[in-house]
């Protein structure tokens, strides 16, 4: 071989390595929070998560399904079938705070299992806990117990937060409280980056801080003036962040806008911007 013929098969080296650098560093099943689309969802459950498919997401994350734990509509399993169908996943879910009550947790977990979830995500406390630093470790104690039962069942427990976590209660951040008095092992978080964002908190630091504890994230985003619009409209800079997802853990990203004008249209623009994103 060569001079030339070394360094041209040199350069064809380093570009087989960085196309496969950058397919590394992608988001290869993206997700979205059901929540964006949950009217829609209401009138037609089955038609809506078809379209959700259609557009690419593989993953979806539940957010109302266990609010009424005595009419689970649909059942569980015909929720499965559907899914199956559509080749989606639902590795996640939301639940309210009472259904970590130790009536109500197995219930949950089952039709979780049936689901096929492998997180269950609380992402509110009530209200009368939020007003005091030991109503936010109470609140920790709740979740070490339901968390340890959920890991019985193979299922993980996560918290999801709003703006509220990062905002002083009695000198504290109530996020801070929850990361230091929950069990690691037993509570992991779901970040919400555009919350997080809007309260002036640094994912960064907290993945540096707290690695491997954010295996779900929720990616929303805001734009110069605060108002909430589609992934990639906004001013956040996702390839920060996402650039530090093995720091972080990250498993499943969900696309969530709380107010689209236009779901479907709305989700479709994430995805996309999502699909192409390299970091």
């Amino acid at each position: 071989m060569d001079r030339r013929e070394f360094f041209a098969g040199m350069a064809g080296i380093s570009i087989g390595h960085l196309a496969f650098a950058a397919a590394e560093h992608s988001i290869t099943r993206i997700g979205v929070q059901l929540y964006t689309v949950r009217d829609l969802l209401k009138q037609d459950f089955e038609g809506t998560l078809a379209q959700v498919a259609h557009i690419g997401f593989k993953e979806v994350e539940f957010a109302q399904y266990f609010a009424d734990l005595g009419n689970l509509n649909p059942p569980p399993k015909r929720v499965r079938q559907i899914l199956d169908s559509d080749g989606l996943s639902a590795p996640s879910g939301h639940v309210p705070y009472s259904a970590l009550s130790p009536e109500n947790w197995p219930r949950v977990l089952e039709g979780a299992a049936i689901l096929g979830q492998k997180y269950i995500v609380n992402p509110s406390i009530d209200r009368d806990l939020t007003k005091r630093v030991d109503g936010w470790k109470r609140a920790a104690e709740v979740f070490n117990r339901a968390g340890t039962e959920s890991l019985r069942a193979g299922i993980q427990l996560a918290y999801h937060n709003h703006t509220e976590e990062f905002q002083p209660v009695e000198g504290q951040l109530p996020y801070d409280i929850l990361l230091s008095a929950a069990d690691g092992k037993l509570v992991k978080m779901e970040m919400d980056l555009g919350w997080a964002h809007v309260a002036g908190a640094n994912p960064l630091d907290y993945f540096a801080k707290y690695p491997g504890r954010f295996p779900l994230v929720h990616v929303k985003d805001f734009d110069g003036n605060g108002t909430m619009t589609d992934v990639g409209k906004g001013v956040i800079d996702w390839k920060a962040i996402f650039s530090k997802a093995d720091l972080a853990g990250i498993q499943h990203y969900f696309v969530e806008h709380d107010e689209p004008k236009s779901p479907i249209e709305s989700i479709q623009t994430s995805y996309a911007y999502l699909k192409q994103l390299r970091f």
